[in-house]
């Protein structure tokens, strides 16, 4: 047993029942698996469980023995903070931390089929990109196909965004700060940008945007930044971050972003404060994107964007760069924001009103340039160039559907063989 098989098996509930107890004998159901990081910090964000009647909401880490947690340094690491559940293989140390604290640990020796492990290590064990590589057959591919996989793709996201509508009330408005935060957070803190965007009620938001200074400071300063200042500017973050707490009485609780594997343009100093920026020069953000109408007007929203002064010389807090410009969204950012984050909302505000957009978003994608990825760039080496977003996307989403599930016997092109 490894700690990465056992992510697997959480991953994709490869259990042999769900009768979870913990170790202590209580009844554990798992609400939400929660969702795989594969960066640094705990194993599954936005976990849900419910233990004697109640739910908790936040992050699982898992390990191979129980005793991994201390040597692994968790107890230190601020990033352990918001752990509802230790979740091991083999319970071989009691950890007086987590007892301490009421988080229980669940085993799972005894929910795991052996047969299942050995499958699963001769499935990774494959070095092809998809199933059907070494007959891959691009004029297999049935018409319309691209166009299926977007609209089933925006379906999904649909579902997502009126979970969140439901939760928020269906402030669309919220809801798009949230998932604008998320795109904006990128891979490695998608989850914790999404996480500081919904710690702060919108109105918050609504009524601050105008002071760009206070807006950055509300960001940095949820995110753990501001505790010790180390230049005159912080000194400022802190005093209008310590005036909103105050005001809008805003929790202690901090989401600390990951700097870990970003190019300094990525940093989450950089994006927090682009994030800002957008809130600030556009007081109607939702409903110029809602009747946008081309992918233009969509670009344009973003193309002034920038990080304020003080990062033309900054990545980081206090440590001046060599490199003095201006941290612009670039052109790629900004689609990606557009594919990712406006396309799919959207497309939800229009059938959560009973209009119809489909071929207006369809266009939408074709007018977008195809993405660069290592899953394209896989798709490129076997003979299947993009054109377009559409396509780009398209192929990204079948790749993750149906390739890596190896759902041959539903695959749109395998069927064809």
């Amino acid at each position: 047993m490894t700690e990465k098989l056992l992510q697997y098996l959480w991953n994709f509930k490869i259990f042999k029942h769900f009768d979870f107890k913990d170790i202590e004998g209580n009844s554990v159901e798992i609400l939400d698996f929660g969702k795989w990081n594969t960066d640094s910090g705990p194993d599954f964000l936005l976990a849900k469980i419910k233990i004697n009647n109640v739910i908790f909401a936040g992050n699982i880490e898992l390990h191979v023995k129980s005793s991994d947690w201390i040597f692994h340094n968790h107890s230190i690491d601020p990033n352990y903070q918001n752990i509802i559940l230790h979740v091991v293989f083999q319970n071989d140390a009691d950890i007086d931390e987590l007892k301490n604290k009421n988080i229980p640990t669940l085993e799972l020796k005894s929910f795991i089929d052996e047969n299942i492990l050995w499958k699963y290590e001769k499935l990774v064990s494959e070095n092809q990109f998809i199933p059907c590589e070494n007959i891959f057959d691009q004029t297999k591919i049935p018409i319309h196909f691209h166009e299926e996989n977007i609209l089933k793709k925006l379906e999904q996201k649909s579902l997502e965004i009126e979970e969140s509508l439901e939760l928020y009330k269906n402030n669309f408005e919220a809801v798009l700060f949230h998932h604008l935060a998320y795109s904006f957070g990128l891979k490695v803190n998608a989850f914790i940008f999404k996480q500081i965007a919904e710690s702060i009620d919108f109105t918050i938001i609504n009524k601050i945007k105008q002071n760009e200074t206070q807006l950055e400071a509300l960001f940095f300063g949820i995110s753990g930044w501001l505790e010790n200042p180390k230049d005159d500017q912080m000194q400022i973050w802190k005093r209008e971050f310590d005036f909103v707490k105050a005001k809008f009485n805003i929790s202690d609780l901090k989401f600390r972003p990951k700097f870990l594997r970003l190019r300094p343009p990525n940093f989450p100093t950089i994006r927090l404060s682009q994030l800002a920026n957008l809130y600030h020069q556009h007081h109607s953000l939702f409903s110029k994107i809602i009747f946008a109408k081309s992918s233009v007007e969509l670009f344009e929203l973003f193309k002034n964007v920038k990080a304020s002064k003080y990062w033309d010389n900054h990545f980081n807090f206090g440590k001046i760069s060599t490199v003095d410009q201006p941290k612009v969204l670039t052109k790629d950012f900004i689609e990606l924001i557009i594919l990712n984050s406006i396309l799919p909302l959207k497309y939800t505000y229009h059938q959560y009103h009973n209009e119809e957009i489909t071929s207006e978003i369809l266009e939408f994608y074709t007018n977008i340039s195809s993405e660069k990825n290592s899953i394209i760039d896989q798709w490129k080496n076997l003979g299947l160039k993009t054109k377009n977003a559409l396509e780009s996307q398209s192929l990204i989403y079948h790749y993750k559907n149906s390739c890596e599930e190896k759902n041959c016997l539903n695959c749109g092109i395998g069927l064809n063989f």
